[in-house]
Parts: structure tokens; sequence; C-alpha cells
């Protein structure tokens, strides 16, 4: 197999790195840190990345796909069980797992103790990284590695700070440590598994989650309904519905005069002309789909599952 004119040398390295962990513990920030890509989105409310994502960086030495899991909660909706599920699934397919939790962590919960237990039952690598260092004492950190070092043989603890960049460099040196060697998997230009269609609907929910309060991002959901190049026009055509559950919902999304809405789309439509390289004109609705989270068709609508 080829890199751009030169043969892949013998020793190339190729994997799928899965990145798991509770809610809020930072996987997102972390993995667009380390892979300088940007595609998942982030929010400091949890539960905000609901699929997994893959990030393809390439280089000259390895191809690592990192996947992106939804945090490991206990599931109250279809939604959420779907997402635990698949976050868990992802380590199966994994040639080594990044186990990331929270510096502020006292004790070892219920949530990181199940992850450890799927984690062995794989019998792949482990790298632990303990994000938001920098907001506890540095003498707080050894009863915390010495408490995750009890349960489970890591292949190598790093402390990190997703915020400030530290750590990131020890991160990426210890993945690539445990690459397998391997071809490429996907081509040099590819970034990501998610389609141009999806981005969208994804930034269109960040900036609903950046405006929001704290109740209502957990019960939206965005379908794009029409995602068109309009070629005389050099412009795409974006249709979008910010699904909610309640009627009083809809009134704070759409806000005062429409004002919140504007702010949602006027804030999405500048990321997705970055991503698509052309001007964006784009539409959205909002509507109530009362208790969406529990229903399969409107799961599949969505594309957090398969049709």
């Amino acid at each position: 197999m080829k890199s751009e004119g030169a043969l892949i040398q013998e020793d190339y390295k190729s994997g799928f790195i899965t990145f798991i962990g509770k809610p809020n513990v930072g996987k997102s920030t972390l993995l667009n840190l380390i892979t300088g890509l940007n595609l998942s989105i982030v929010s400091q409310k949890p539960q905000t990345t609901r699929r997994n994502i893959r990030l393809i960086l390439t280089t000259d030495e390895c191809q690592i796909i990192f996947i992106d899991t939804p945090g490991l909660h206990m599931p109250r909706t279809k939604l959420g069980e779907h997402m635990v599920r698949s976050a868990k699934n992802t380590v199966r397919e994994a040639d080594v797992a990044v186990l990331v939790v929270d510096a502020g962590e006292q004790r070892l919960g219920a949530a990181d103790a199940d992850i450890i237990d799927n984690i062995k039952q794989s019998g792949i690598p482990v790298i632990l990284v303990i994000n938001k260092i920098d907001l506890v004492k540095k003498e707080n950190l050894l009863p915390l590695i010495d408490m995750f070092s009890k349960v489970h043989d890591f292949s190598c603890i790093v402390p990190v700070s997703a915020v400030k960049g530290d750590g990131a460099g020890k991160l990426m040196n210890e993945i690539k440590r445990l690459l397998p060697v391997g071809d490429k998997l996907y081509p040099d230009s590819m970034i990501t598994d998610q389609t141009e269609r999806e981005i969208t609907a994804e930034i269109i929910r960040e900036k609903a989650l950046k405006r929001l309060n704290e109740e209502i991002p957990h019960g939206i959901g965005v379908d794009i309904e029409r995602f068109k190049l309009i070629e005389e026009k050099e412009l795409f055509e974006i249709e979008a519905i910010i699904y909610c559950e309640k009627d009083s919902h809809k009134r704070i999304i759409i806000g005062k005069d429409g004002a919140v809405l504007k702010w949602i789309g006027s804030e999405a439509r500048k990321d997705i002309e970055r991503m698509l390289g052309a001007r964006v004109y784009i539409n959205i609705w909002v509507k109530v789909k009362k208790d969406w989270r529990n229903s399969g068709s409107m799961l599949k609508t969505l594309g957090y599952t398969k049709q």
C-alpha cells in the first residue's frame, strides 16, 4: 500500500484507540486537542457525546483511528441505553483503550469499576488518563493513582490537562508505543467517518447546548431534512429540525422574538461554512416530539440507531 507515492514502512503502525469514561470527564476536549481535528462537540453539560465518532489521524509513521464514545452512565431512556451499549461495544474492536477519569475523583465509583471490568474482559492494553489536573493540588494525584493501580494493571498512567494541553505529548507517545504494526485502514485524506450531513447536525446541537439551560439539552435532537449544494449559486441550502420533548422547551429554544433560535442558526452557519468551504443558507425549525428519546423510530430518524 502506498502513501503519497512512497511505500509504507514495514514497521508502519495502525489501530483503533477507544476513549472511554464517565460523562463530563473531558474525553472530547482531549481528543480534539491531541488530534487537532475539533470534530467532537464539546460542552460543559454531561452526556454531550451521543454516538461513537471516529477521528482519523494519519502520519508518515502511523494511522490512528480514535473513537470518541458517549459517557457511561445509568441510562433512563432508550437513547441512554443505546449510548451506553454503543460505548461498551467499541472496546471489543479496539487495539488500545484509554480510560479517562477526573482528577477530582475521591473514590472508585460504580461506573468506573464497571468500565474497568468491561476492559478487563477485552484483554487489550489500557492507558489511564487522569484529566483536569489543573484543578487539583499535585499531592492529591498520588492517592488517586494508587487507588486505580490497585484495581487494574494499566499499561501506563498519564496525568493531563486537556484545557491547558499539559501531558498531551506524553499521551500521544504512549498511544503510538502501544499501536500494533499494520497498514493504513483509511485513505490519507479521510479524517472522520462522519458525513458532512451528520457533522452539520452535531454543530447545530453544539450551539444549542451552549445557549440553553441545564434541563433542556438532554431532550433535544437535530434532524437534517435538506442538505443540498446549489451549484449555480455556489451555496449549500440546509434545513434542520430541532426536536424537543415539551412545549415549554420549544418556547425557550425559540426565545423572545426568535432571538435564541436566530443565535443558534447564526453561530452554526459560521462553523458549517468553515467545514464546507462554501456559503450556507440555513433554516431551522423547532418541533415537539414528546418522549422521543424512548421512541425507536425517532432514534432511527435522528441516526442514533440503524434504519
